[in-house]
């Protein structure tokens, strides 16, 4: 026969067992974007015309997006470095912004606010028979240094807007 006290204790422990595992569940959102494999994202004369600064979203559902720097044209993925939230391009702001916890990042991807302790990886964009590929297998860390490695962007001409 169980009385108060033990329905208490028994009530307490089970809530604390759920509170605990729940825990990491709250650590680990699953909303990261993996990128896939090999995306080819089009000519690269294409890409030449689009004007400085640009962030084409038209590959978010694949992880990355496609930015217009005036050194070149890099693939920066769409998942948070704090703890892998998708992010979204606020286009008035010009920022990358983590719905989760408030990081923001820059167009290059460099964290500039919030607790992201570092900046977007890239991924390698490669030139094939003038197509431009991005390769999710390969990413580039900017706190390593890793992104003047010379397939962490593809170098662009200026445009005509620089």
């Amino acid at each position: 026969m169980l009385t108060a006290a033990g329905v208490g204790w028994t009530a307490l422990t089970l809530g604390g067992t759920v509170g605990v595992l729940g825990v990491p569940r709250l650590l680990a959102p699953n909303v990261t974007a993996e990128p896939e494999v090999l995306v080819d994202i089009g000519e690269l004369a294409g890409y030449a015309q689009v004007s400085l600064g640009t962030v084409d979203e038209r590959f978010k559902r694949q992880g990355f997006w496609v930015v217009r720097l005036p050194e070149g044209l890099v693939a920066l993925s769409t998942s948070c470095t704090h703890l892998g939230c998708l992010l979204n391009w606020d286009d008035r702001d010009g920022r990358f912004k983590c719905p989760c916890h408030g990081s923001g990042f820059d167009l290059a991807g460099v964290n500039r606010e919030g607790p992201a302790p570092r900046p977007l990886e890239r991924l390698r964009v490669t030139v094939e028979d003038g197509r431009v590929i991005v390769d999710g297998r390969r990413r580039f860390r900017g706190e390593r240094g890793e992104w003047g490695h010379s397939e962490s962007m593809v170098r662009l001409e200026p445009s005509a807007e620089s």
